[in-house]
């Protein structure tokens, strides 16, 4: 509840605390405080038992804290009823990056995947090196510095 409250705002926050209310009326005031705190806390419980009690059998394990929308989510996709670990598991990263790397280099992407299938093409990894041009031919333009 209070996981961002440093010690000087802690201290700083009991100081006050004995500044209003005075030395002689704070250990009262902090009595009352903890009192209603609990009384709070008693409340929730016993409505959170009787929502419980309500739904009827069905809902027996049924949480409070799967209404937040993150929790909601994440507890569906972690449910396997989906199949969403199978597509995950399915995907495989290396071939789609040897795709994309052919895609890239403008290679055929079935000639290089049985290429790359043999174990002696550079040790099963993927060349992502820019390669210079051999007919030694600049294809950029000319840099003027002028005009930038």
């Amino acid at each position: 509840m209070f996981n961002d409250i440093g010690p000087l705002e802690l201290v700083t926050l009991v100081v006050l605390a004995v500044l209003v209310f005075g030395p002689d009326k704070l250990p009262k005031v902090i009595q009352d405080v903890m009192r209603t705190v609990k009384k709070i806390r008693e409340f929730s419980e016993t409505a959170k038992q009787d929502i419980r009690s309500e739904l009827g059998p069905e809902f027996k394990d049924f949480e409070f804290e799967d209404l937040n929308p993150k929790t909601f989510i994440r507890k569906q996709l972690d449910n396997d009823e989906l199949g969403l670990k199978e597509i995950r598991n399915g995907f495989d990263i290396k071939k789609e990056m040897a795709e994309v790397t052919d895609a890239v280099h403008g290679r055929d992407s079935d000639s290089s995947a049985s290429s790359s299938s043999s174990p002696s093409s550079s040790g099963g990894r993927i060349d992502m090196t820019k390669k210079p041009d051999d007919d030694g031919k600049d294809d950029r333009p000319v840099f003027d510095a002028d005009a930038t």
